[in-house]
């Protein structure tokens, strides 16, 4: 084995190509299940919590990323994701936007553990100082069947995204079964409003069922 394949990382978004990847038109997918590092919280997505959320998933990521590098089992830390809600099955339209649940989610490998996170956790957080390390948690999920479609532009403009998909399920005689999910394939610190690429994602089951 030549040096060039031992410092080779994991790429989860080839090895997962369709988990990362999605049309401008809707879908109906069978998505495998993955393990992820999450953090929650409720409040506007332009927050301090909700930053400080993404700030310390990613080092929580890339600390784990460290560990495994020095074991020769490098990877590429993958795109940040998100779960949405609202109490109550109200409209997320209908509330404001302070009154907005979410779940933050970065993909780990198969191969990193609990006790690496929880080691991790506790490094950070006394280290940077990141007082929302103990918050974050491991799980497993985000598979199953799912429409999707890759919505371009702000997220401001995903309801005329999300329109498109709540055609194409009662199209396909499917019904949402589980929490509005986003992929952030873009770097919006980085990249033109108009650009951004976000996978929207609906966990979905047939009707009636």
């Amino acid at each position: 084995m030549d040096i060039k394949s031992l410092t080779q990382k994991i790429d989860l978004t080839k090895l997962y190509k369709s988990y990362y990847s999605a049309t401008t038109q809707p879908r109906l997918e069978m998505l495998e299940a993955g393990q992820f590092i999450c953090l929650e919280g409720q409040g506007a997505p332009g927050s301090p919590l909700f930053y400080n959320s993404i700030q310390t998933l990613f080092a929580v990521a890339y600390g784990v990323k460290s560990i495994y590098k020095k074991l020769l089992e490098d990877f590429v830390v993958p795109k940040l994701e998100g779960l949405w809600w609202v109490e109550d099955g109200k409209d997320a339209l209908s509330v404001s936007r302070e009154q907005w649940y979410w779940k933050l989610m970065i993909r780990m490998p198969a191969y990193v553990t609990a006790g690496d996170i929880e080691h991790v956790k506790a490094v950070i957080f006394h280290k940077k100082k990141l007082v929302l390390a103990p918050r974050v948690s491991l799980e497993n999920g985000n598979g199953g069947l799912v429409v999707q479609c890759l919505h371009v532009g702000s997220y401001e403009n995903e309801t005329i995204t999300l329109e498109a998909m709540k055609l194409y399920m009662e199209k396909m005689g499917v019904v949402q079964s589980g929490l509005h999910h986003e992929i952030y394939l873009s770097d919006a610190t980085k990249v033109p409003t108009h650009k951004w690429k976000t996978i929207l994602r609906l966990p979905v089951k047939q009707f009636g069922i």
